[in-house]
């Protein structure tokens, strides 16, 4: 890979990594609202499970308009991560500013709420991890926002680097397709 191609790689995953990003923040914001609303937990979900074909269809789009048609498994998968890369920093950023500035305790609030109906009680008690989920919360609640973005930003990162192969070796091309011309 020349050096120019190497920077049109990573401008063209810079744009695409943001409108990853738009699209997990907006996940995000649903699984938020989805905590008082469940039909919003429907949408965060299908907003995160869409990503690797986001990927894919950007990907492609890559390959045709900037690679003339032709991209190996590898430079696919580099591009794969660079995007999951990119989308991740945003999303850490957005998550920290959430954490930080709006939530004030709200997921907090609602999640100790959900387990302590007499009902998840129960339910605890019976699978004898009532004392783990004690335990869990009393560990998120000393979390500082900067520690839920680094978690998000790595397990994001690390969703690229494995989603990625997969994508770079569905979307490798070898000889450009002569039928989209």
């Amino acid at each position: 890979m020349t050096p120019a191609e190497y920077v049109q790689m990573k401008a063209f995953a810079r744009i695409d990594g943001a409108m990853l990003s738009v699209m997990w923040v907006a996940s995000f914001a649903c699984y938020v609202v989805g905590l008082a609303n469940p039909m919003f937990t429907m949408v965060a979900f299908v907003l995160m499970v869409i990503t690797p074909f986001f990927v894919c269809k950007r990907l492609g789009k890559f390959r045709d308009e900037g690679r003339g048609g032709i991209i190996s498994m590898g430079r696919g998968w580099a591009y794969s991560i660079f995007v999951f890369f990119y989308a991740s920093i945003l999303m850490a950023l957005a998550q920290y500013v959430y954490f930080a500035y709006i939530d004030q305790g709200y997921l907090m609030l609602v999640f100790s709420q959900s387990l302590s109906t007499p009902e998840m009680q129960q339910m605890l008690e019976q699978a004898g991890l009532q004392k783990t989920m004690q335990e869990g919360l009393e560990s998120m609640a000393a979390m500082r926002p900067i520690d839920y973005a680094l978690n998000v930003l790595t397990v994001n990162i690390m969703a690229g680097i494995v989603l990625g192969l997969p994508i770079g070796a569905l979307m490798q091309r070898r000889q450009p397709n002569v039928l989209n011309k």
